[in-house]
């Protein structure tokens, strides 16, 4: 605030007026109008021990109380001062603010408690009042800082792991409420946990928050649920740190207001709609159609990280490409690119594809997903769609099928063929859907064989899995499924569930089937029906066997009885008419996964993490596994919060 030609005594009554309209205001709200204190906030300071730190300038706006009740009503909650101008608590407040206004200044520190990153004044509460008036940015402090109890608590766990980035840059303005996020902004700035930092660095990250805070400040619209230094993560995920530091104030303003839709979905992430279902052309698709118009024709490109001939999973979403083709004839042009190994690769290849017309673009797999979100933002006008699970993205949505009814028929087979009460799983990676896949399976094995136990291994971790089972007795294994509508691969070997015998021969027996081109057909029809979910808040298409798009091959080795009764239990699925987890289903350590009392949600499926107590094994830790798997389940993994960021950068 700039100082006028009033008085001292002037400048006590501004406030004062000031510290009467924020606490009417407080109070309209339901909200405390005085300053925190730490004693309430936490009640256990009394018996800490408190880390003495040097002195140093901390962020006004994050002196948020005092560290205990006294005095504390002197002063509404951004200290603004409360009582009449005629006591001598104004007396002394307008005597500071003189010694403020004079050459020399407010020099004496004050003295605080920081708890979590928040401080809290001990001894000069009436100097950060008259200094926050005349909008000091920063005010020295002795700090005594208290660590929290426990770490149990999500931001106090944040907190823990940001100590080191504090110590090192003194950046207090920014804040971390959810682990592992410091270690994201550290690997986004080029750095790790405990790596010494530069004035420049320090001065160039402390600019670069700061310009992009008055952008974040200019849009939130007052939305407490959402956290300028999350919504610095994504945005950094499009534009590289150097850039941001670079950025005129109004060109960090545009490109983020660009991405706020997914800076909204991102920071609710319990928020995604969980498509299950596709969208008919019914009513409400018609209506759409007819009020907010629906494209006539799509160009539309398929962007591959492989190619045919050496991933089948590129060659399961190839022919889905032609399949949809096929289907919709005239209403659609296809364009498949494959070659996209690399972020460069594939934006390069997306490029092309906008350049060429693509009015909506496919892109094949997880590890794309960071790429298609930094297309999405360069290209508003084209819906993108990535192939991966549970993404709190409103620009990019994402679609997947749900193997695990797949893995259910296969498991209802391989219960009943399994002569020894033994039956091996191999599982494919640690990500989103998978331990459902494996509860289901196991779900599937109780209902024709209750004695059998299920022995797990990871193919992302072990070189021969079906020998480390073999060697455990199991005849009856589930490996990798059929990523296409090519039953013939069943009888190859090594997809889906199969039988071995002592002489190492292989006997097909199940598998699920990915139907991609169904998949996509259903999307593209939606979108050209009108019946598309909207761009402006996250949605992911997880369809199964309802929809088409998930299939259980069956061999011609399966007895008939195992075998009407799968199809029976798959007609049943196709119709909607089965819950798998509708049923009381206890993990390996007792706790219920399912209590068969109410269905599941989609995301509980999506992300549960347990495994059913019939299983032998355990989920593997990201560091367990191979190298060649680890892009996927950053992208996808059960804890993905979890994963080093550093890896992400190797």
């Amino acid at each position: 605030m700039a100082v006028s030609d009033a008085s001292e005594r002037s400048e006590y009554l501004k406030a004062h007026a000031a510290a009467l309209k924020e606490k009417k205001e407080l109070e309209a709200r339901g909200l405390s109008p005085y300053p925190a204190v730490l004693e309430e906030v936490f009640p256990g300071v009394k018996n800490a021990n408190p880390i003495e730190l040097p002195v140093q300038e901390i962020p006004a706006e994050r002196i948020i109380g005092t560290r205990s009740a006294d005095r504390r009503s002197a002063f509404s909650a951004s200290f603004k001062p409360l009582l009449e101008a005629n006591t001598e608590f104004a007396a002394k407040w307008i005597s500071l603010c003189e010694e403020h206004l004079s050459d020399v200044g407010l020099r004496d520190p004050i003295e605080c408690w920081e708890y979590l990153g928040d401080f809290y004044v001990a001894e000069g509460n009436k100097r950060v009042s008259v200094l926050r008036w005349f909008g000091a940015v920063k005010i020295p402090a002795k700090v005594k800082r208290v660590l929290p109890v426990s770490s149990d608590d999500p931001r106090a766990a944040a907190y823990i792991e940001a100590l080191g980035f504090y110590k090192a840059t003194g950046l207090y303005e920014i804040r971390f409420r959810k682990p592992g996020d410091c270690a994201r902004l550290l690997a986004a700035a080029g750095k790790k946990s405990g790596d010494e930092w530069t004035d420049g660095e320090k001065r160039r990250l402390a600019s670069a928050f700061h310009y992009f805070r008055e952008a974040f400040d200019q849009l939130v619209e007052k939305d407490p649920g959402l956290f300028p230094e999350e919504a610095l993560l994504l945005f950094l995920k499009v534009v590289p740190l150097d850039r941001l530091a670079e950025m005129a104030p109004a060109d960090i303003k545009r490109a983020l207001a660009s991405l706020w839709g997914d800076v909204k979905a991102s920071s609710e992430p319990e928020a995604i709609t969980v498509s299950t279902i596709p969208a008919g052309d019914d009513k409400r698709g018609v209506l759409s159609k007819l009020i907010f118009g629906a494209p006539k024709h799509l160009s539309i490109a398929f962007i591959c990280q492989s190619d045919p001939e050496n991933s089948t999973w590129t060659r399961g979403h190839a022919e889905g490409a032609s399949y949809l083709k096929g289907a919709l004839g005239d209403l659609v042009n296809v364009d498949v690119r494959f070659g996209a190994d690399t972020p460069e690769k594939a934006e390069a290849l997306i490029d092309e594809a906008a350049a060429e017309g693509a009015e909506l673009i496919f892109t094949t797999t997880p590890p794309l997903l960071d790429t298609t979100l930094k297309a999405a933002v360069k290209y508003p006008k084209i819906r993108f769609y990535n192939c991966s699970a549970c993404q709190p993205l409103s620009s990019v949505k994402s679609y997947y099928c749900r193997t695990y009814e797949g893995k259910f028929i296969t498991g209802v087979i391989a219960g009943a063929l399994a002569d020894n009460d033994l039956v091996g799983y191999i599982g494919s990676y640690p990500i989103m859907g998978v331990p459902a896949s494996i509860n289901a399976f196991a779900l599937g094995v109780r209902m024709t064989n209750p004695r059998a136990k299920i022995l797990l291994e990871w193919s992302c971790t072990e070189v021969d899995c079906v020998k480390k089972l073999r060697e455990k007795g199991v005849k009856v294994i589930s490996n990798r499924d059929i990523p296409l509508p090519d039953a013939g691969l069943l009888n190859r070997g090594w997809y889906g569930t199969f039988t071995i015998d002592e002489n190492g021969a292989l006997t097909p027996v199940a598998s699920p089937v990915w139907v991609w081109g169904r998949l996509y057909e259903n999307i593209v029809r939606s979108i050209l029906s009108g019946s598309a979910e909207k761009k402006d808040h996250a949605v992911n298409y997880w369809w199964g066997m309802d929809s088409g798009v998930i299939d259980a091959a069956i061999s011609e080795f399966v007895p008939d009885g195992v075998r009407r009764l799968a199809e029976i239990l798959t007609d049943r699925l196709k119709k909607g008419e089965l819950d798998i987890f509708g049923q009381r289903l206890v993990s390996q350590d007792g706790r219920p996964i399912s209590d068969g009392t109410a269905p599941l949600s989609s995301l509980d499926i999506l992300k549960m993490d347990l495994l059913a107590d019939s299983v032998i094994g355990r989920i593997p830790e990201y560091e367990e596994i191979f190298p060649m798997s680890r892009a996927l389940v950053r992208e996808l993994g059960l804890h993905r919060d979890r994963i080093p960021p550093e890896a992400e950068h190797e």
